[in-house]
């Protein structure tokens, strides 16, 4: 699989590290390089990986500048499971995710955020759909 170059929120100047993604079984694996140092996690889906990995970043104040970590983007049940979590929608308060992009990927509207405050916002985006949606949130809930 291809890796990604990831930009890192707090830290140095254009200071970045190589994701690598990996399929081993059923289980998605990541693998993320830097500052000389590697962490891996694993996961049923990628989505849920890279939290795992952004936890182990948040630990060094450090967030991830590509979609997988903008606070208003999030995987639907399909794509987990049509795309191994690898995309996910663009959410807007009171209007059905339509806008999907890819989680390792970055652009101008990406808004660095903790795996917390994204959680929050996915539910925060689910409730403001009201009691009448019939949108089914993920059984998962915000990553590893």
């Amino acid at each position: 699989m291809k890796e990604h170059q990831i930009y890192l929120i707090g830290g140095g100047d254009d200071e970045s590290g190589i994701l690598t993604p990996d399929r081993r079984g059923d289980e998605c694996c990541l693998s993320f390089l830097f500052r000389g140092k590697r962490i891996d996690a694993s996961a049923d889906d990628f989505f849920d990986a890279f939290c795992g990995i952004r936890h182990l970043l948040e630990a060094d104040s450090l967030i991830p500048f590509c979609y997988g970590a903008s606070l208003n983007v999030y995987p639907s049940r399909m794509s987990r499971q049509m795309a191994s979590g690898t995309v996910a929608y663009v959410l807007t308060f009171g209007r059905s995710a339509e806008t999907r992009v890819h989680i390792f990927d970055s652009g101008p509207d990406v808004t660095p955020a903790s795996v917390a405050n994204q959680k929050s916002f996915y539910a925060d985006w689910v409730a403001s759909l009201g009691p009448n949606n019939s949108f089914k949130p993920s059984p998962h809930q915000g990553g590893a």
